[in-house]
């Protein structure tokens, strides 16, 4: 089951009140969703923007049972057409959480932890022509080291690219389990010292990130985002990772909003311990001028 994260904050910094209309960008199984559903009846609504066919299912039943959600097949970096085609107006508050939902670890089978023996997959929605499995096995050395570095901050980028590499010429590189094997016979003996993640993370999140090009959609979703916001309306999001929270931050000092949230809100340590997906979050909030 999935938990949302940071519920309660969410709902302190978006101020949902009664008849508004808000957009969940990621919505997931739903559960901000329904947390601001709470707040804003009897009429406002939530638009539920949700990118993974399967997902969006269960968002379309809940869509059946409860008429003020608008579900959405879709990608957020398509959301000012979105709101135009559904006349989804005014839109007092949006929401970004750029977490993975618990569903494409637990249920998806789509290899995106390395806990489990998966085909490397990785896509958010299955239209997406590029797999993992593209990457690992088709893309130049150089190419694999850069998405390390540049989307996981992976120190050994290019001594995991060059096993990677050499490897796959022997036979192609098809699961996760093959995949983690291999990263770590690459890493340094230094590298698995007092390390507070696994020394895989890094690599597979960079993949993933690569596979559905999230902080270059989430870039490009931000002006489009608050070109529907209207002034006066919120703006909240949570980043899970040192990319996506400088795409943010840079985006705020430019455009015309107030932040609100000098220092980032995180996750106390029940909720971490609740949830242990959570301890990477970063809220972030502001409102439009």
């Amino acid at each position: 089951m999935h938990i949302p994260v940071l519920k309660e904050e969410v709902l302190q910094f978006l101020k949902p009140e009664k008849d508004q209309n808000f957009i969940d960008c990621t919505a997931g199984e739903g559960g901000h969703v329904e947390a601001i559903l709470e707040k804003n009846g009897p009429k406002g609504k939530v638009l539920a923007i949700e990118w993974d066919e399967e997902i969006y299912a269960l968002l379309k039943e809940k869509e059946n049972e409860n008429k003020r959600i608008v579900a959405v097949n879709d990608s957020y970096t398509l959301i000012d057409e979105i709101v135009k085609e559904k006349n989804f107006f005014p839109v007092s508050g949006i929401l970004f959480d750029l977490g993975f939902c618990s569903f494409h670890i637990d249920e998806s089978k789509r290899g995106f932890s390395f806990m489990r023996d998966e085909f490397l997959d990785m896509r958010y929605n299955k239209n997406n022509p590029l797999t993992a499995y593209e990457i690992v096995n088709k893309y130049k050395e150089k190419d694999i080291a850069y998405i390390l570095k540049k989307w996981g901050e992976e120190e050994f980028a290019e001594d995991i690219a060059k096993k990677i590499v050499l490897l796959r010429e022997k036979k192609p590189i098809k699961t996760t389990k093959d995949l983690a094997e291999i990263i770590r016979s690459s890493l340094s003996k230094k590298s698995v010292k007092k390390k507070r993640i696994d020394d895989v993370t890094k690599t597979f999140q960079a993949i993933r990130i690569a596979v559905n090009g999230e902080i270059l959609g989430f870039k490009a979703a931000l002006p489009r985002a608050l070109e529907v916001l209207e002034r006066g309306g919120k703006m909240v999001v949570i980043c899970f990772h040192g990319g996506e929270e400088k795409v943010l931050l840079d985006f705020f000092r430019k455009a015309k909003v107030k932040l609100i949230t000098p220092k980032p809100i995180i996750p106390n340590k029940k909720e971490i311990n609740k949830n242990i997906r959570a301890r990477s979050a970063k809220l972030y909030a502001a409102v439009k001028k």
